[in-house]
């Protein structure tokens, strides 16, 4: 076994489980989350040489993962391109009934409150993180990877339409209407249960 290898086992080893979490998390998928893990180590491999030790091995292996994984939501975008008018047609109006009274006010039922007030405690429940990741799951994909790579990746909105190829007011309604499915969702599958 060469140096190379041996030093990417042993990263394997070490890293692979936090590098696991991290994926899934932005994926919120397992195959797709432990695909992406092995690619990087595969990428890492191949481009051993390059490693100069300027970075730890995780900050670099970690480096590798997120391209990766914005790679995977930007595939995930150009094979599914829909239209932002056909996605608010189909879930508008069950969406806007059950949020909003026939004036436009937030129905007072549908309060989160609670949410805000525990968002902390709701991030580290087990539970609560596979309802959300449910929820993200329903989202369609064009809303998913805006939501993602605003929240998650902390790309700004410039980045983020040219990305998604969209236009500022588009991204700005996919991503209200993407809370607003994410609320919906978490009040339905977790305040309500």
């Amino acid at each position: 076994m060469d140096n190379a290898s041996k030093i990417i086992k042993e990263w394997v080893d070490e890293f692979s489980s936090d590098m696991f979490s991290w994926a899934f998390y932005k994926t919120s998928n397992k195959e797709t989350a432990k695909d992406l893990v092995q690619e990087t180590f595969i990428a890492a491999f191949e481009s051993f040489k390059s490693f100069e030790n300027r970075s730890k091995p995780k900050t670099w292996l970690f480096s590798i993962l997120k391209n990766k994984i914005i790679d995977h939501h930007r595939k995930l975008y150009k094979n599914n391109i829909v239209s932002s008018d056909k996605i608010y047609e189909e879930h508008s109006t069950i969406l806007f009934s059950y949020l909003f009274n026939e004036e436009g006010e937030w129905r007072e039922k549908n309060s989160v409150s609670s949410l805000e007030e525990n968002s902390i405690e709701l991030l580290d429940d087990f539970e609560f993180n596979e309802v959300l990741s449910k929820c993200f799951q329903k989202l369609p994909v064009t809303w998913n990877s805006a939501i993602q790579l605003k929240y998650l990746e902390d790309k700004d909105a410039k980045d983020i339409c040219q990305e998604l190829d969209v236009s500022t007011s588009n991204y700005w309604q996919i991503i209200h209407r993407a809370k607003l499915q994410l609320r919906a969702c978490l009040e339905e599958d977790w305040f309500k249960k």
